[in-house]
């Protein structure tokens, strides 16, 4: 494999690199995302069929597909593009996946506004383990960018991420028999070690405002995890969590 040097921070390359790092307009309008990090790109290699350029340090040695670029720089330029402190001498970028369409499925769950990306990159990441389909509803932050695939652990590359919306969602849910559940604090919460949720589409709210009233007001059941009464709530990515897990006890 021929490696190509760069050692000019202004490089179209590294430019691009940068914006695809920083701007979700700008991943959206190439088609492409930029990840960081040795690990993550060995996840990439091994399941990121898009993988289309990495960029390595001087020093840096990982094993890259002979159709994919690889590029050589020198620490600091590597320092200056990265969005990590502590670099690890990798970045690289991948083609966005097809879109893929919402298909309803009983024990999946529905991600309301979930904005954190750690938090959605670690539903991503437990979903993955636990072989339970998500789908992204309105207001979620980029599944693609480069936080969230991160926090992923590349689950990313391994999984198809869908994006619907609740009006989608309920439809189709609604046309193939699947009620909806939505994790809520409220009187009316049913524990959710009571409900069968593998049948179920179960929502997930945001971090700060929850499940969306409208969401909440046409779902079929409303769901609580049981906890100490003095707790006024969990993390997005906990909560999550223990629903799947709860799905793959019944």
């Amino acid at each position: 494999m021929t490696e190509e040097r760069i050692t000019s921070r202004k490089n179209p390359l590294l430019q691009q690199m940068k914006k695809l790092l920083s701007s979700r307009k700008a991943r959206e309008e190439a088609g492409l995302f930029a990840a960081d990090g040795t690990k993550l790109l060995r996840e990439a290699v091994r399941f990121c069929p898009g993988l289309e350029t990495v960029i390595l340090s001087d020093g840096v040695e990982e094993a890259v597909p002979e159709h994919v670029r690889l590029v050589r720089v020198p620490g600091d330029v590597m320092a200056s593009i990265s969005p990590m402190e502590s670099p690890q001498g990798a970045l690289f970028v991948c083609r966005m996946p097809e879109k893929k369409a919402f298909v309803p499925t009983p024990g999946m769950l529905l991600l309301d506004g979930i904005q954190d990306p750690g938090n959605l990159g670690t539903i991503l990441r437990t979903a993955d383990a636990l072989d339970v389909p998500v789908a992204l509803l309105e207001g979620c932050a980029d599944p693609y960018s480069h936080k969230v695939v991160r926090s992923s652990m590349g689950a990313v590359f391994r999984t198809d991420v869908v994006q619907t919306t609740w009006a989608e969602a309920k439809a189709l849910c609604g046309a193939a028999g699947i009620p909806i559940g939505v994790t809520a604090l409220s009187d009316r919460a049913k524990d959710l070690r009571h409900a069968e949720l593998k049948k179920m589409a179960v929502v997930i709210g945001s971090e700060g405002q929850g499940v969306r009233r409208e969401i909440l007001d046409s779902a079929g059941a409303e769901l609580i995890i049981p906890m100490n009464p003095h707790c006024e709530s969990l993390n997005a990515a906990i909560a999550a969590a223990i629903v799947m897990w709860q799905m793959k006890q019944e």
